[in-house]
């Protein structure tokens, strides 16, 4: 219950940050998210899981968001195995970015994005290897007024260059970064055909020719491994994550204004058919069975900044039909890294 309490809490955070941008009836929809719950659960209370209820929708509501990182992981997860299986492709995963921007460079610098990389997927030797891609747009706020020991970590080169070190001013310091994580689908021989196959140092330079800038450093590229938790976690996880853009009204505003209305994900390719194909049921035989017992309803609601168990009684024969023995679906499923 832990991790639905904590999204509740910042749901109300976020309730009141976005009342002036949105209607009245989405509003009260937003502060209501959530508020009753029916959860399912097995003999010995260990395994539990949300059956039923009230949700926004909302792309900013940290529940919402929360939820539809569990279904886009379940569909991906299906995806890639249908793929793998069906295709016999296997997968690259590429993360772009470009230096730190200001607040009100944001927005313009998403569409920069955008264009540029459909410059790079036009590119014939990019065009030529990719069977498909699903593309995600997330974008980070750096808080720390001074450099820690993990970012230190994480980012020696760049500091040492600039003769930073631990505890000064971080000069990126108020600052958002957008990027794209893109999981591309290829032949196998793509790893093996040296006319093929494109090296980090060459992504590294379509990267800056179709952004126009120089400033680039790094690209990230590797391939896909039997174990994907990772790749598809980065791919399926939070645009942005609600301990950036709720901790405080202006940052927020700034993360609304720049991603309001845009697509965060795209389907391409093989991901685009395959999409289809989940959605219509016509991929569940790549899906698992849940195989917990379900016996009990536990009923909770909202209130005193924590979730109340109003009523605890054993499921009815059509319930248990309908919770047990059932393909998994994005409640069952786990994110990583949230």
């Amino acid at each position: 219950m832990n991790k639905y309490i904590e999204k509740k809490q910042k749901n109300q955070v976020l309730s009141k940050f976005i009342q002036k941008f949105v209607s009245e009836a989405s509003w009260e929809l937003i502060e209501d998210c959530n508020t009753f719950m029916m959860m399912v659960a097995n003999e010995s209370m260990e395994k539990k899981k949300q059956h039923k209820g009230n949700t926004c929708k909302n792309r900013f509501c940290p529940i919402c968001a929360w939820k539809k990182s569990r279904k886009d992981a379940l569909a991906l997860g299906v995806q890639m195995e249908f793929i793998k299986q069906e295709h016999q492709k296997d997968f690259i995963f590429l993360t772009l970015t470009t230096p730190n921007v200001a607040a009100d460079q944001l927005e313009n610098e998403i569409k920069t994005y955008n264009h540029a990389f459909q410059k790079l997927m036009q590119r014939k030797e990019v065009s030529k290897i990719t069977k498909g891609y699903v593309r995600k747009l997330e974008v980070t706020y750096d808080k720390e007024r001074f450099i820690t020991k993990n970012m230190y970590r994480h980012r020696k080169s760049y500091y040492e260059l600039r003769g930073l070190n631990i505890g000064d001013n971080n000069p990126n310091y108020n600052t958002y970064n957008p990027h794209f994580h893109v999981l591309i689908t290829v032949n196998k021989s793509y790893f093996t055909q040296t006319k093929e196959y494109i090296k980090h140092e060459r992504w590294l330079e379509l990267w800056k020719q179709v952004t126009d800038n120089p400033n680039i450093t790094q690209v990230d590229v590797r391939k896909v491994r039997e174990n994907k938790n990772k790749e598809v976690s980065e791919i399926v996880k939070y645009t942005a994550k609600d301990s950036d853009y709720l901790i405080d009204e202006s940052v927020f505003e700034v993360f609304y204004k720049a991603l309001k209305g845009k697509r965060i994900i795209v389907h391409s390719g093989l991901f685009k058919e395959s999409m289809k194909l989940f959605k219509n049921g016509e991929l569940d035989k790549y899906k698992e069975i849940d195989t917990t017992e379900y016996v009990y309803a536990l009923m909770y609601s909202w209130g005193n900044a924590d979730y109340v168990e109003q009523e605890k009684r054993l499921l009815t024969v059509e319930e248990r039909k309908e919770v047990n023995q059932q393909l998994i679906d994005e409640k069952d499923v786990e994110c990583y890294g949230y």
